[in-house]
């Protein structure tokens, strides 16, 4: 042990990198325990509803002559 280090500081550091090595294997347990759970909860999914969409289907409408000139103009006053 060097001397200019305390027995505090090695004890501090000591505690640090438990503390890091409990948290580190805290977390892993955590996380395999959260795939595992889930992997059940997609099982357990409700399989008499139908596939849902993931949005909204595209709508368009053909504008008049009329309405596409009050669309280019709204479109040129706001552009300024």
């Amino acid at each position: 042990m060097p001397e200019h280090v305390s027995v505090y500081q090695w004890l501090g550091m000591t505690f640090l990198v438990l503390v890091a090595v409990a948290w580190t294997v805290g977390l892993v347990f955590m996380l395999r325990r959260g795939r595992g759970e889930a992997a059940l909860w997609r099982a357990h999914t409700l399989s008499a509803l139908p596939h849902q969409r993931v949005g909204p289907q595209r709508e368009s409408v053909e504008l008049t002559p009329a309405e596409a000139d009050a669309f280019a103009g709204l479109v040129r006053r706001l552009g300024r």
